[in-house]
C-alpha cells in the first residue's frame, strides 16, 4: 500500500467512526422512546387524588377511603336547633353526638363502626371502590358502593300483650357514590340511595325510601373549602311529617387532617336518619350547626416502613 493510501485512510477512519456513533446513539435513543410509549400504553394508570379532602361531604360519605391499615375515630356532633332562641342558646344547651371507628382493610375496602345519641343508635357499613378516576380521563368518574345496617336501641313503650321484635329495630342502607373531580377547585358527586325500614308508623307509608342525592366541594384555598349536599327523596317514598335533607359546610384541613363545620337541618347522623328522617324544615328555621373531627392511627406498617428503626 502506497503513503498516500495509508494516509488517506488514516484521515477518514474518525470520521467512519464518528458517523457509526452518532448512528448507534439514534438507534438508541429510538428505542427507548418507542420503550416509554409502550410502557405509557401498558403500563401505570395515574389515578386521581383528593377527589374530596374527607371521608364524608357533609353528613354522607364521599367517595374517600381511608388507606391500609389506617383506623379514623371520629367525632360526629350536632347541636339543637337555631329557632331554639336565646333561651337554649340557640341550640347549644342540646346536642346529638356520635362516636364512630372507620379503618382501611384495603386501599378500596374500608369498613366502619359507630354509635349515635340519636334514639341511641349503633351502625356499621363497608365502601368497596369499584371504579377510579384517571388523569388521562380513559376512566372518566369514580365509582364506590357503600352498604350499611343500623339498630335503634331506645326503649319502645309497648302495649301490654304486644311484643316488640328486635328486627323492628334494624334498617339497611344502599348507596352507589359516582363522583368527578372536574379541576382542582371543583369536585361533585351524586348517590342514588335505597333504604329499608323493617318497620313504618304507619301501614299505608313506604317500608323502602329512595332518594337521589348530590354533593360537591368548591376549593376556596390551599386549606379551605365549601361543601355542600342534598337529598331529594323521590315522591311517595316519602315518611309522614320528614323532609329533604339539605346541608352546607366548611372543610378546614389543619396538619394533614380536615375539621368540617356545618349547618343542616338532620338531626341523626346515619344514613336511615338523615336521608329518610329529617324532621327539621329549613324554611322554618330548624337548622343544626354541627361538626365533624377527626384523629387517624396507622395500624398497620406500610411495607415500605416496616424495616425502618423509626418505628
Amino acid at each position: 500500500m502506497s503513503f498516500k493510501a495509508i494516509a488517506l485512510t488514516l484521515l477518514l477512519s474518525p470520521a467512519l467512526y464518528t458517523g457509526s456513533i452518532a448512528q448507534t446513539d439514534t438507534a438508541n435513543n429510538d428505542l427507548m422512546k418507542m420503550l416509554d410509549t409502550d410502557a405509557t400504553a401498558k403500563g401505570h394508570k395515574e389515578y386521581t387524588t383528593a377527589t374530596f379532602k374527607a371521608t364524608r361531604i357533609v353528613n354522607g360519605h364521599s367517595i374517600e377511603n381511608v388507606g391500609k391499615g389506617v383506623l379514623d375515630f371520629r367525632i360526629s356532633h350536632r347541636f339543637g336547633t337555631l329557632n331554639q332562641g336565646v333561651g337554649n342558646f340557640f341550640g347549644l344547651d342540646n346536642a346529638t353526638t356520635k362516636l364512630s371507628f372507620d379503618y382501611g382493610i384495603t386501599d378500596w375496602l374500608m369498613i366502619g363502626i359507630g354509635r349515635s345519641t340519636f334514639e341511641k343508635e349503633y351502625d356499621g357499613f363497608f365502601k368497596a371502590k369499584l371504579l377510579r378516576q384517571t388523569e388521562n380521563n380513559s376512566m372518566p368518574f369514580s365509582l364506590s358502593y357503600v352498604g350499611a345496617m343500623s339498630c335503634q336501641s331506645m326503649k319502645e313503650q309497648v302495649a301490654p300483650g304486644q311484643t316488640y321484635f328486635f328486627s323492628n329495630r334494624l334498617y339497611y342502607a344502599n348507596q352507589l357514590l359516582i363522583a368527578r373531580k372536574f379541576s382542582k377547585w371543583l369536585s361533585l358527586q351524586v348517590m342514588p340511595t335505597y333504604i329499608h325500614y323493617n318497620i313504618v308508623p304507619t301501614t299505608p307509608e313506604s317500608n323502602d325510601v329512595l332518594a337521589a342525592g348530590i354533593g360537591g366541594r368548591i376549593k376556596l384555598s390551599n386549606r379551605i373549602a365549601l361543601t355542600g349536599e342534598y337529598y331529594y327523596v323521590i315522591p311517595g317514598f316519602m315518611l309522614n311529617g320528614y323532609h329533604n335533607s339539605i346541608s352546607v359546610g366548611i372543610d378546614i384541613e389543619t396538619g394533614g387532617h380536615v375539621f368540617q363545620l356545618m349547618f343542616t337541618n338532620s338531626t341523626g347522623i346515619s344514613e336511615r336518619a338523615f336521608v329518610g328522617q329529617t324532621a327539621g324544615d329549613w324554611g322554618k328555621g330548624d337548622i343544626h350547626f354541627g361538626f365533624n373531627i377527626s384523629r387517624v392511627f396507622t395500624v398497620v406498617r406500610p411495607k415500605e416502613f416496616k424495616d425502618s428503626k423509626k418505628w
